[in-house]
């Protein structure tokens, strides 16, 4: 097929020697298989802000950090140059959190490098050699269900560990190889610690990977793994190895606030007890 502008510089650099298909065109980017050498790998071409259609992007660039001071404070006058800065942020987040997730367990696809908008990345593939399904164009047993739903919650605890919360996780954006499912589309990967919004997004995560499984295997659907995960995360008891259970009792022990207004209160009139003794020793 013909080569499209922006995967062509990788063509001239000699990291690409050929552009097999458009595997799919995607809200933030369309991804290609191409050829290197005697491999097929994917390139993910990401689309200009003016043609994205990811909503509420400002939400998951929070907490983002630029190592340039300069382009930092760029990107919040929202200057043509902080705007390009904020393109080039976005564009590379997802490999930086691919390595990090790599490093840290998590089943991701192999980045190789990113270069003017355009992630090359490692192709996922089934046990045939074909590209790997999604995860919503599989069914399972419930037998297959809960095994893989206790792998997703493995590979998102894993996740949360490495301090990274997906944002956008669900069966449309897993992969299904010979060795399980994959996860894949990290441009709006969140920091767990300094975005707002992380804890929704990560509960929201582990729900909808719940209300997938749990169409084979209903039992998944009381789980409340979202709730348990989290609070141990906050406690700063969260490893990969935490034993869960899908249990959360909710506390809902709720404040006494007018005995903690009372309890004020008398702390304010001792004190100006204490004033108006001394003034008068005085």
């Amino acid at each position: 097929m013909k080569i499209p502008n922006r995967i062509q510089p990788l063509v001239d650099d000699g990291l690409i020697d050929d552009v097999v298909r458009r595997l799919k065109s995607g809200k933030e980017a369309d991804v290609y298989t191409v050829l290197c050498g005697e491999e097929i790998r994917c390139a993910k071409v990401y689309k200009e802000a003016t043609q994205r259609s990811f909503k509420q992007a400002v939400q998951y660039q929070e907490g983002r950090k630029v190592r340039n001071s300069r382009s930092a404070r760029a990107m919040q006058k929202g200057s043509r140059f902080g705007r390009k800065q904020q393109e080039e942020t976005w564009q590379t987040a997802e490999v930086d959190a691919l390595f990090r997730l790599a490093n840290a367990g998590v089943r991701v696809p192999q980045p190789y490098i990113c270069l003017d908008g355009v992630l090359l990345m490692e192709l996922i593939t089934d046990s045939e050699g074909l590209v790997a399904p999604r995860l919503s164009d599989v069914t399972f047993t419930p037998e297959e269900a809960r095994e893989g739903h206790d792998i997703m919650i493995r590979n998102i605890v894993r996740m949360l560990c490495a301090g990274i919360v997906h944002g956008d996780l669900s069966e449309f954006n897993v992969l299904l190889d010979a060795q399980g499912p994959v996860i894949i589309d990290l441009p709006q990967a969140v920091d767990a610690s300094a975005n707002n919004h992380a804890e929704s997004m990560f509960e929201r995560d582990v729900n909808n990977m719940t209300d997938f499984y749990g169409q084979f295997a209903p039992e998944l659907l009381k789980t409340r793994y979202a709730k348990e995960i989290w609070a141990l995360y906050e406690e700063g008891k969260l490893t990969p190895e935490s034993v869960l259970t899908g249990d959360f009792a909710e506390d809902t022990h709720t404040a006494d606030v007018d005995s903690l207004l009372d309890e004020i209160t008398a702390a304010e009139d001792e004190y100006y007890d204490r004033q108006r003794a001394l003034k008068e020793r005085d």
